[in-house]
């Protein structure tokens, strides 16, 4: 820091919450310090110590911000959290985790050209309710580094984090600012901490940014990649999935245990007439189609694939059977979890409606959409979707290719396991062509994919849809399928074992 020991309490500020950590944290520095250690470190909420100083002024900001989600940080702490990022022009919401308003108020407290190095979840890419931050981030720095791994940071925590470095603070936010955002995936944690910062910083390609609320996610491609995508967004050729269909949750019972079923179930407890088919699991759809003999199938297999389906007419007249499962639930106190408690009576469940189709919620490889024919609903692992006029079969048969795979791994997230995911907006995002004109036949599509050859079907989609109808080259198909690809070897490489030694 260039200045002697004991001018060190006058350039150096700590704030720990947990006294004991406090303590542990100013023992750690007496060695070097002596007696000057005991004025370093505050022991308070780190909130409330940020409004009750003088607008802190710091050329740089170390630390790790507690993940803790808005409904269980409690109060005056969480009010004083959300009350500095309402000053600094920020709108958080029930959804906002407590490491977002630490971040606005370290960049806050930093001085022109100050510097920022924080310990972040992964969310920082990607979440919805990070977005704002994201954008805040970039009109207040003239680079971010975001250094992420293959390997866990942390032994025994299942949390995916990143290094979140940024540089050059403004004195003032603009919009204007030609902030540069790179980011480095290291395989292992020794990729990280073996090597000097400035040589793993300096292989990042620092990335041509839109002050939007937009993922980081795909900073992890090269700018031609980004290009390339962000021109098919805006093309006319192309058009969200929202164009041609919508996308909703699946049936949420609130409690599996009790409405979702076998077929020995169902018999066993006297419940004919008060089902309606389901599917229950993602792992239940094993192609591009579900038909009525494919869901006899899995119900002949012992599957829960019926779900307690009592209309209003039925619960006026319960018969003794049903009413007798119904009691056992309440003995059990099924009806005293949140979604069935607000629910009267607890039992009825709402929104089953049959879709034209299903989608991935969760997913592996590919973003799947699967055309129902069976009069199956889902549960709400499986997201549904209803075809805005096309047919379904058309809508869905045009989603299997490398177009829609790689917006895929844009607009979704993908969390410690590596498996990504897609909420209904997500999902409603995700490019298609904007004119259907033709693809690979379902029934095709189905077959093969059955068979465990998705690629065949992509390559066969690319000539047909991508090149044919929509126009695009054949280096242009290469570039989708290597944005696709490379995004989602990313994700399913990482690793989730802990290290030999953590940092």
């Amino acid at each position: 820091m260039g200045v002697t020991p004991a001018k060190i309490p006058h350039h150096l500020t700590g704030v720990e919450i947990v006294t004991a950590e406090a303590r542990a944290a100013t023992e750690r520095l007496r060695p070097d310090l002596g007696k000057a250690a005991d004025k370093i470190v505050c022991n308070s909420d780190f909130f409330g110590w940020w409004q009750g100083t003088d607008q802190p002024a710091f050329d740089v900001i170390v630390g790790n911000p507690p993940f803790i989600r808005y409904q269980s940080f409690p109060e005056p702490h969480r009010a004083r959290a959300m009350a500095i990022m309402g000053d600094q022009g920020l709108k958080p919401n029930r959804l906002t985790n407590i490491w977002v308003p630490f971040v606005v108020a370290a960049t806050a407290s930093l001085k022109p050209g100050g510097r920022l190095a924080l310990v972040l979840p992964a969310e920082i890419l990607q979440v919805t309710y990070a977005a704002q931050l994201r954008s805040y981030l970039t009109d207040h720095f003239e680079r971010i580094d975001v250094i992420a791994c293959n390997e866990l940071f942390f032994e025994n925590a299942e949390q995916e984090v990143v290094l979140l470095l940024a540089d050059g603070a403004l004195a003032a936010a603009t919009e204007d600012n030609t902030c540069r955002v790179a980011l480095t995936a290291a395989e292992t944690v020794a990729d990280i901490t073996d090597i000097r910062p400035a040589l793993l910083l300096d292989r990042a390609e620092p990335k041509i940014i839109c002050h939007d609320s937009e993922k980081w996610l795909k900073y992890f491609l090269d700018n031609r990649q980004i290009s390339f995508m962000r021109e098919l967004r805006d093309a006319e050729i192309t058009s969200s999935m929202s164009t041609h269909a919508s996308i909703d949750v699946g049936v949420v019972t609130g409690k599996n245990e009790f409405f979702v079923l076998s077929t020995d179930q169902v018999k066993d407890f006297g419940l004919e007439g008060y089902t309606t088919p389901l599917v229950s699991r993602s792992v239940q759809l094993k192609g591009s189609q579900l038909g009525k003999a494919d869901w006899i199938s899995l119900a002949a297999d012992g599957n829960r694939v019926h779900l307690l389906n009592i209309s209003a007419a039925q619960a006026s007249e319960l018969s003794a059977k049903l009413r007798q499962y119904i009691e056992d639930g309440e003995r059990k106190e099924f009806h005293k979890g949140y979604k069935c408690s607000i629910r009267k009576p607890w039992y009825l469940v709402p929104s089953v409606w049959v879709p034209d189709g299903f989608a991935f919620r969760q997913i592996y490889d590919f973003p799947r959409m699967v055309l129902n024919a069976s009069g199956a609903t889902s549960t709400d692992t499986i997201h549904r979707m209803r075809s805005h006029g096309a047919k379904p079969e058309r809508v869905i048969a045009n989603t299997y290719t490398w177009l829609t795979a790689a917006s895929a791994e844009i607009e979704g997230r993908s969390y410690g396991g590596g498996v990504l995911e897609l909420e209904p907006t997500e999902a409603e995002r995700l490019l298609m062509p904007a004119k259907l004109n033709g693809a690979m036949p379902l029934k095709d599509v189905d077959q093969l994919v059955r068979a465990g050859r998705l690629d065949a079907v992509l390559e066969e989609n690319a000539k047909i849809i991508l090149r044919e109808h929509m126009g695009l080259s054949a280096a242009d198909c290469d570039l989708l399928k290597s944005v696709w690809t490379q995004m989602r070897d990313r994700r399913n490489s990482r690793r989730r074992g802990t290290r030999k030694q953590a940092i």
